[in-house]
């Protein structure tokens, strides 16, 4: 039986997905969002070459959908596994999205009547969404989804305005949840990850100060599609900042939150402050980090070309708190010099951005008993074998991405290829 079940839609199960499919494979790829493209679509540009993201990621994403091999699964889960490699039977859960896909056009007229708002998740909370929506513009598949814990009529209220304007009757306030069961050799798991909730370092000040971000909300700001059109400003006042701040590990590299390094940090912040100055010219950005962890190809030359070219200021320095000035916008980081004297510093800043540990999707330990594999102490799925780096603890479950450890894309993807190559290995008896 040559066919592979992929959970996780986002660049490495999109890639697993389709050198799978390319080898003859039939994928099922399941995601449990309305749409592929994982949080790779929500960045802006991708370190250290400042590419677009989603100029990489949508040419995969629509081939991931015409793909004669690859049948997608999206706003779905995996309800239950049972049986052994190769033969495993997986019953995977399609949610309502009370729309008939088949009829859907995703014009969007739905979209633009409909009366209900509520933050919108792809913009991380910046501005808000309809209760009828699209994930994001270059959503795959381009079906709109209604949000059945906001809609009115679903929740028994007046409205019924999508369907009225609908001219192509997709929607479907009656449609039930629907359960699809089929057999596959081998599992891969690509769920990917998920922010720490920074708010409870209260000492940052994450929802008390307007003007601190997390890094993934000032990335849709940066994006010519986000909520600014890519203008760079502040929540307080709508005002474009003059200094701008990160601080890394925020909750990573901590002892009381989680010990590992999200590997991704100090790149990401570093491209994102030389994206910054180029939004907004004369800005001053400053990084606070703990180690400079630039160790893949081209990574230390960035951050030289940040500090050259851009005059990006790194101030090895983890900050004690944030506080409000007095005039209320902006804020104050207090923070110690590095070196002997160790002195005391406040210095105000126009905007904050703060760096939460990248940490296993909360997904994770449902979907790890319901596959019968383990994780490690972080959370993260347990790879036990050196020698067969993909494999997890149980034989033909595979993994790969962020959900196997901190990594970033371009090595998701290599480690993506190299799943799809162990399950090929295995399916054809390479080795059992």
């Amino acid at each position: 039986m040559r066919r592979v079940v992929v959970i996780g839609g986002g660049i490495a199960g999109i890639q697993a997905s389709l050198d799978l499919a390319d080898r003859g494979f039939e994928v099922h790829l399941v995601e449990k969002s309305p749409s592929i493209g994982g949080h790779m679509a929500q960045l802006d540009k991708t370190f250290p070459t400042n590419d677009c993201s989603m100029c990489i990621l949508s040419p995969k994403m629509i081939m991931c959908a015409d793909h004669a091999n690859i049948k997608l699964h999206a706003y779905s889960e995996i309800e239950e596994v049972s049986g052994n490699f190769p033969e495993f039977k997986v019953t995977i859960k399609e949610k309502a999205r009370y729309v008939d896909v088949k009829k859907c056009t995703g014009c969007g007229d739905c979209i633009a009547k409909c009366p209900v708002k509520v933050p919108w998740e792809f913009e991380e909370g910046l501005v808000k969404r309809k209760a009828v929506y699209l994930p994001f513009p270059q959503a795959v598949p381009r079906k709109v989804t209604i949000d059945g814990d906001h809609c009115r009529t679903i929740q028994g209220k007046k409205c019924g305005v999508c369907k009225k304007i609908c001219q192509a009757g997709a929607i479907d306030y009656e449609q039930e949840d629907s359960i699809v069961e089929l057999d596959a050799a081998c599992i891969i798991v690509a769920i990917g990850f998920e922010l720490m909730d920074a708010s409870v370092m209260s000492q940052y000040g994450l929802g008390v100060c307007k003007d601190v971000v997390t890094s993934l909300q000032l990335e849709r700001i940066l994006s010519a599609s986000g909520p600014t059109g890519g203008h760079l400003t502040r929540h307080s006042d709508n005002m474009e900042p003059k200094k701008l701040a990160f601080i890394q590990c925020v909750g990573s590299r901590d002892a009381h939150m989680h010990g590992y390094c999200s590997s991704v940090c100090c790149m990401y912040a570093t491209k994102e402050s030389i994206l910054a100055r180029e939004h907004a010219p004369g800005l001053e950005a400053t990084i606070f980090y703990m180690d400079m962890r630039a160790t893949g190809k081209g990574f230390q030359e960035f951050v030289s070309r940040a500090k050259q070219n851009y005059g990006v200021r790194y101030i090895r320095s983890r900050p004690a708190n944030v506080q409000l000035p007095a005039g209320g916008n902006g804020v104050l980081v207090n923070y110690e010099t590095s070196g002997l004297s160790g002195e005391s510093v406040t210095e105000e800043f126009d905007m904050l951005v703060l760096c939460p540990a990248l940490i296993p999707s909360k997904d994770a330990g449902k979907l790890a008993e319901i596959l019968g594999i383990d994780l490690d102490e972080d959370g993260f799925i347990d790879m036990p074998d050196m020698a067969r780096p993909v494999d997890t603890s149980r034989k033909g479950v595979l993994a790969c991405g962020f959900v196997s450890g901190p990594i970033d894309i371009p090595d998701s993807v290599s480690q993506a290829s190299a799943a799809a190559a162990r399950a090929a290995e295995l399916v054809d008896g390479g080795d059992r």
